[in-house]
């Protein structure tokens, strides 16, 4: 065995993170590099994938450098990844014909309607487990080719090489030696059959993009090559979308585990096992990861606006200046004086999935203050999760507990709100950076750090738990009151 040491690379919506993991299975030392925001108009979100590049490889670089480890220290390197953002490169220059296209763009709606209006979602619903939504990657590729010139010639010629984030960093940091992805990050395409673990032709033509060059998909443990930095190499032997590499590094490896990462967005899982679930309405089905080539199956809710919405009312609107002021904030007021925000500023997710939405506060009084307003931002965030929940139960798969991480679970308020609205009770994980764990605990079984499953289970014991308390009456007058907010911002219904 080389070293017990563990780099993960968490490449998150808004910055690019490396985390030292010791044999104990936390961080040791971190280094977040932020990247730009790109929003070149409503609805369109982008990021420089030279940019993130760059910083994936100097966040490596200065966390070996600053560690003071001796070389051979490191046994090996993962990468967790935002997924659903698309990367198109043409192959001879190596260079992007456009900006990343970010998860939350919307310009693929078009293409997605199209699809709709053929009749051909429900046949790509049961190839792919998703619906023909532009959260997905398929839709922006078809814009993509249709409007950008480079990306058309170098389609035409062969050479538009195409992924998600995570084939990008490998493509690079493998010195063009290794261009792949894993059966999790491509089953968030459209373009992928979760069942044979394939790409589909029929899927590519349905959105126009015969001839492209995608990564070939294998499982998450897979060997994805040697990763060249300044001075050393490592190799990669973990690649996951991030909300997978979550629900693995909250232990969720047996069937009936759910998890809630909270971040720019939120992902609410649930492992289903090695067979392809069917998902209820509103509800998506993944590859929830691959090990010892074996698929295990997701349902998933994904929730466009979590901290984002939080980012918004403090950044943008000046209404807090930590996580501590909105916590106590909150707390002071008995509730949020009959006011619900609800985030719809790129469209709204899971279970609802309403594209063209946008955002709305309502039931502002004269009274209404900036405490009822942060209030309603931290209620949003865990009313969202709840009609994940519920859409699940209503399927027939309800959760028993839920596995919670990411920033926002350091919120005390929001946790108890949750456990409370949900009526289930939350596990807070021992790590706020849980993507990156799970990244580190699937490259490190590969590198032997770790023995196996029952040993990181071990090491992922949760720091708090939060018990339902709020009764069920008032439980339910305060979903009245969201369903109502929702359906004011969807339909205009009073």
């Amino acid at each position: 065995m080389s070293g017990p040491y563990v780099i993960a690379v968490d490449q998150s919506t808004s910055a690019t993170k490396a985390f030292l993991f010791g044999p104990d299975g936390r961080p040791l030392r971190s280094i977040s590099l932020a990247h730009e925001q790109v929003y070149p108009q409503p609805g369109w979100v982008e990021h420089d994938p030279m940019a993130i590049l760059a910083n994936t490889r100097v966040a490596v670089e200065s966390l070996a450098r600053e560690s003071g480890l001796p070389a051979g220290a490191v046994a090996v390197l993962g990468i967790a990844n935002q997924r659903e953002t698309v990367v198109a490169w043409d192959s001879e220059s190596g260079l992007p014909v456009y900006n990343a296209l970010v998860w939350q763009d919307e310009r693929g709606a078009p293409y997605c309607d199209r699809v709709k209006a053929l009749g051909a979602e429900p046949g790509l619903r049961r190839k792919t487990g998703l619906l023909a939504d532009t959260n997905f990657s398929a839709g922006k590729l078809a814009w993509l080719v249709e409007n950008v010139e480079a990306a058309r010639s170098a389609l035409r010629a062969g050479r538009l090489m195409c992924g998600t984030i995570d084939s990008w960093l490998v493509w690079n940091l493998t010195e063009r030696e290794v261009f792949a992805t894993d059966w999790s990050n491509a089953s968030r395409t459209l373009l992928f059959d979760i069942g044979k673990l394939r790409w589909d032709d029929e899927l590519l033509g349905l959105f126009g993009l015969e001839g492209l060059r995608l990564p070939p998909a294998q499982a998450s443990d897979s060997d994805f090559g040697l990763a060249r930095f300044e001075g050393f190499t490592l190799p990669i032997r973990a690649v996951m979308g991030d909300s997978h590499a979550a629900l693995y590094g909250q232990a969720g490896f047996e069937a009936g585990s759910a998890k809630a990462t909270y971040g720019t967005g939120s992902s609410v899982m649930l492992n289903c096992g090695y067979e392809v679930p069917l998902p209820p309405p509103g509800i998506v089905a993944s590859v929830g990861f691959g090990r010892r080539g074996r698929a295990n199956y997701v349902l998933e809710g994904n929730i466009r606006s979590s901290g984002d919405t939080l980012r918004w009312v403090g950044e943008d609107l000046g209404l807090f200046t930590s996580v501590a002021e909105a916590e106590a904030m909150a707390a002071a007021i008995g509730d949020s004086g009959g006011v619900y925000l609800v985030p719809a500023f790129s469209g709204m997710g899971a279970p609802h999935w309403v594209q063209g939405a946008r955002a709305s506060i309502t039931g502002i009084s004269r009274s209404t203050g900036r405490a009822q307003i942060v209030r309603a931002a931290l209620e949003s965030v865990a009313y969202q999760v709840r009609d994940v929940a519920a859409a699940m139960a209503a399927g027939g798969a309800g959760l028993r507990e839920l596995r919670v991480d990411g920033g926002p679970t350091d919120n005390r308020f929001l946790m108890r709100f949750q456990a409370d609205i949900l009526g289930a009770p939350l596990r807070v994980a021992s790590v706020t950076d849980v993507s990156a764990r799970g990244a580190a605990f699937m490259a490190g079984l590969g590198a032997s750090v770790w023995k196996d499953e029952a040993e990181l289970a071990s090491l992922a014991a949760p720091a708090v738990e939060y018990a339902p308390a709020m009764p069920e009456r008032e439980r339910e007058a305060l979903l009245r009151g969201w369903e109502a907010a929702l359906a004011r911002t969807f339909f205009g219904i009073d």
